[in-house]
C-alpha cells in the first residue's frame, strides 16, 4: 500500500528549517498586521486585488501589446525553431526598464506623489521633494541603458552579417 503513493520530494534539513523559519515570521507578521484593523486590511487586500486585476492588468496588457505591434516584434512559424538574434526583436529593450520603473513608482509612491511629505521631513528631518526627481532620473538611466544595449546588439548583429558569406539558394 505504501509503495503506491508518490514519493513527496522534501529537501535537506538546511531548506526545511529556512521553510518553517519564513512561515513563522510570516505568521508573526500576520499576526501583527492583523492585530489593530483587521476590517481595513482585509479590505485594503480586497480592494488592491479588484484594482489589480480589473484595472491595471488590462491597461499594461494593452500598454504591452502596444509596444510588441509598435516596435515589430519578430514572429516566427508554429514549429519553426526560434533565432536567438530575432527571437524578440526590440520588445525585451521596452518591457524591462519599464517593468522596473513601474515597481520603483509602485514600491515609492507615496513619496514620489508627495502624498506624505510633511509626515516624511518630521520622522526623518530630511526634505521629501526629491523623490519624483530621483524616480525620473533612474527612469532615464533604466531607458538609456536599454536604448545603450539595443545599439551595441544592432551594431554587433550589422557587422555580423557583412561577414556572412552570402546565402546560395
Amino acid at each position: 500500500m505504501l509503495r503506491l503513493l508518490p514519493r513527496v520530494p522534501i529537501g535537506s534539513p538546511l531548506q526545511l528549517l529556512l521553510l518553517a523559519c519564513s512561515f513563522a515570521l510570516a505568521a508573526y507578521a500576520g499576526v501583527r498586521l492583523l492585530a489593530d484593523d483587521w476590517l481595513g486590511v482585509a479590505l485594503w487586500f480586497v480592494g488592491v486585488a479588484l484594482l489589480h486585476d480589473l484595472v491595471l492588468l488590462p491597461l499594461y496588457a494593452i500598454a504591452d501589446r502596444a509596444a510588441v505591434r509598435g516596435l515589430g516584434a519578430v514572429r516566427r512559424r508554429v514549429g519553426a525553431p526560434p533565432t536567438p538574434s530575432r527571437q524578440w526583436g526590440r520588445v525585451p529593450y521596452v518591457r524591462v526598464p519599464a517593468a522596473l520603473s513601474g515597481l520603483l513608482l509602485l514600491v515609492w509612491f507615496p513619496l514620489i506623489s508627495g502624498m506624505v511629505e510633511r509626515r516624511y521631513r518630521f520622522g526623518t528631518g530630511l526634505p521629501a521633494d526629491v523623490f519624483l526627481a530621483r524616480w525620473l532620473l533612474i527612469t532615464a538611466v533604466l531607458f538609456g541603458g536599454s536604448a545603450l544595449l539595443l545599439a551595441l546588439r544592432l551594431l554587433r548583429l550589422r557587422r555580423a552579417a557583412k561577414h556572412r558569406p552570402p546565402v546560395v539558394h
